[in-house]
């Protein structure tokens, strides 16, 4: 056991370098570990788990390693924060780098802990695609991450969020990064909502990133459900993107494959866009269960 721990996070060692500190160190199956999840924020890492217990050589070893150590239970029904597992505790809020973006972490602030992982090489790609003058529309947006990608190539970010706090956290992120949230915009609210709004006052984005929970309720008792609502989803966005502009649709659904995925938003577009497929970041080695599908006029 103790050999699977430490190869898989050895083999990952090239990937934490000054820029990036923040990387999934082992990944369950993927590493022969199934029901396993390390991933480390700045020095700091978090356990997750499948079941309600961690295997007692898993703790040893984890204790051995001398680092801030928390846990997270993946099967709870109430998702709460993580809590302290070994090494010293991490009791408030700090700051991790990704390709050289900050961005605030807290093991506090409940299940998720401000930045999901999988998503990085889509950063990356969003701050490659996005130049001075553009504009970016970031939907479902949690803490910002995507916003501030695009900020640190010159757009100007409009994030959008149902959570107030989520928005304010997205505004220090930018802060983080010495960039003025003044010069960005924040709209609270309904993503449907807003999307047919910024049409009827004609707003146009060059970029727009997709990324919703698999299944939510609106203010008004809507669901909404990725198997069967991401292209309605779609077909609006689309319907306020510039000329040659890009959309990002990005799913975890574990019940929705890749050719269904794709096959829904060609059939509710109603645009000629082209998609292009990325796949997953090197350290996420067990199941590719997220589909991020680039669309592009």
């Amino acid at each position: 056991m103790h050999q699977l721990l430490k190869k898989a996070v050895e083999k990952r060692s090239g990937l934490l370098t000054s820029e990036t500190d923040a990387v999934r160190l082992i990944d369950g199956a993927g590493d022969g570990l199934p029901g396993l999840v390390l991933e480390a924020f700045a020095g700091r890492w978090l356990v997750s788990t499948t079941t309600g217990q961690i295997a007692p050589q898993v703790r040893e070893w984890l204790r051995d390693q001398g680092v801030s150590c928390h846990w997270k239970r993946l099967d709870q029904h109430q998702k709460e924060s993580p809590t302290h597992l070994s090494g010293p505790e991490t009791t408030g809020p700090f700051l991790m780098r990704e390709n050289g973006v900050a961005s605030e972490i807290s093991f506090q602030s409940g299940y998720s802990q401000g930045i999901f992982l999988d998503q990085r090489d889509n950063r990356a790609e969003v701050r490659r695609l996005m130049v001075p003058g553009m504009k970016l529309l970031n939907t479902f947006a949690y803490t910002g991450a995507f916003s501030v990608a695009a900020a640190m190539a010159g757009a100007e970010t409009t994030t959008l969020d149902l959570s107030q706090p989520y928005l304010d956290w997205a505004k220090r992120n930018l802060t983080h990064n010495s960039l003025d949230p003044a010069g960005h915009h924040f709209c609270k609210g309904d993503t449907f909502h807003w999307l047919r709004r910024f049409a009827k006052q004609g707003r146009t984005f060059d970029g727009i990133v997709l990324d919703p929970p698999t299944f939510s309720r609106d203010e008004k008792g809507k669901v909404f459900r990725v198997e069967e609502n991401f292209g309605e989803l779609a077909a609006l966005a689309a319907d306020i993107l510039t000329p040659d502009g890009w959309l990002l649709c990005s799913t975890n659904c574990k019940n929705l494959g890749l050719n269904d995925f794709q096959k829904q938003l060609r059939s509710s577009i109603r645009r000629p866009m082209s998609a292009r497929h990325s796949d997953m970041p090197p350290d996420f080695t067990d199941e590719p269960y997220l589909k991020s599908v680039w669309l592009r006029s």
